[in-house]
């Protein structure tokens, strides 16, 4: 008789002719403990992966497509609860194990402001235990929101933020300045009318000055609560190096290859967006992330707005022979864990946190994931998935 396995079934351990441990693509048998990978799986009833992929699950570092659930169209919003749960389905269908929200507190206001950022933080708070995937909150801090500083500082020593970035997205919000149609999406996101996001672009202009101390403090905030900080769209080497010297140690889509090449020298690590190498190009002319991996000058890939891309990024770079699979899913697993400061994920070894995925990758270019197991416990798992394996970690 063919049984299922509930998505919140404890699971014995895992098992596959397909397995990426730390000594590469194997056959192996992981046996868990708790919500921990055990030292031996023993002998005991495994859940057999078969020839499917066994791989740790992706820790995504930098994600917003969560505002398309929480506002699909401009001036159009839902709770936050219901969008949560829908965006948790969502990574745990494309391999996502590990979340960081890109929520930014930014002198724009609306969808950017503190307000939505409470729901978030409100919502995360509510429905943690529900929450298949971990949920963790990337503090997206606009540089010139100097007036937001206390506030973001109280978040950071409350224990609600996991990672902070500094972005400067100014200088290109003034370049607009006179360009009435593409000031309006940005004023409907922000939900004000034109006149009064110029007003907010021309307030956040005056602050200049107030800028540069103000991020010493929040960076020195940050340290303090023991997050790491990046620095976000560094635009030239001399950014770079600054962001470096305040303790900002993860680049964020360096602007050019110069500026990869000096957080490598500075021994920083630097990410790029998996949109970029499943597309081929940056959407705004930046780097081509995939040359950059040519080059060693990309560390981690993330979804950034697109929740597929991490792990249609990595298929792809392995089906083009840019990198063997082991080295290309480091990319959107361990480097992640590093640069996050989680020494406990991002490999499937004895007392990491048991966090995997099987993925069926029979079809070139369309990797299918089939079950996601975080802590332990099995999370999503797709109908196609023979559920006579699931069965033999029922019955252990």
């Amino acid at each position: 008789m063919k049984t299922s396995v509930s998505p919140q079934s404890a699971l014995p351990g895992i098992a596959g002719r397909r397995v990426l441990t730390s000594d590469g693509l194997r056959a192996a048998r992981l046996g868990f403990n708790g919500d921990r990978v055990a030292p031996g799986a023993g002998a005991t009833p495994l859940l057999d992966a078969g020839d499917l992929l066994v791989l740790p699950g992706i820790i995504d570092l930098h994600g917003d497509a969560f505002e398309r659930a929480i506002m699909p169209r401009p001036g159009v919003t839902f709770p936050y609860d219901s969008a949560l749960h829908d965006v948790d389905r969502q990574l745990l269908a494309n391999g996502i194990t590990t979340e960081f929200h890109g929520v930014t507190l930014s002198w724009e206001g609306g969808l950017r402001g503190e307000p939505y950022a409470m729901r978030m933080f409100d919502a995360l708070d509510r429905m943690r235990t529900t929450l298949g995937a971990r949920h963790n909150v990337h503090l997206r801090f606009e540089t010139h929101h100097v007036g937001g500083v206390d506030v973001a500082r109280e978040w950071i020593q409350s224990g609600r933020v996991q990672f902070l970035a500094l972005n400067d997205h100014l200088p290109s919000m003034a370049k607009r300045l006179g360009n009435d149609r593409k000031l309006l999406q940005y004023a409907e996101r922000a939900e004000c009318d034109l006149d009064t996001f110029q007003d907010r672009i021309r307030a956040a202009m005056a602050c200049a000055d107030e800028v540069a101390n103000a991020m010493r403090e929040l960076t020195e905030c940050a340290k303090q609560a023991g997050l790491e900080v990046a620095s976000h769209d560094d635009p030239d080497p001399a950014t770079r190096r600054y962001y470096h010297q305040l303790g900002c140690r993860i680049a964020e889509f360096p602007l050019t290859t110069e500026v990869a090449h000096v957080a490598r020298e500075l021994g920083d690590f630097t990410v790029f967006g998996g949109p970029n190498v499943v597309r081929g190009r940056s959407h705004t002319n930046a780097p081509n992330a995939t040359e950059m991996i040519r080059a060693g000058l990309c560390d981690i890939l993330t979804s950034d707005y697109y929740y597929p891309a991490p792990l249609a990024a990595v298929m792809k770079l392995v089906a083009d022979d840019v990198l063997p699979l082991p080295q290309a899913w480091a990319l959107v697993s361990r480097n992640p864990a590093r640069a996050a400061g989680l020494r406990d994920q991002g490999a499937l070894d004895a007392g990491m946190l048991a966090d995997a995925i099987i993925v069926d990758d029979s079809i070139p270019g369309v990797p299918r994931v089939c079950a996601a197991i975080v802590g332990g416990r099995l999370r999503y798992a797709t109908q196609q998935f023979d559920t006579e394996l699931l069965q033999q970690a029922q019955a252990a």
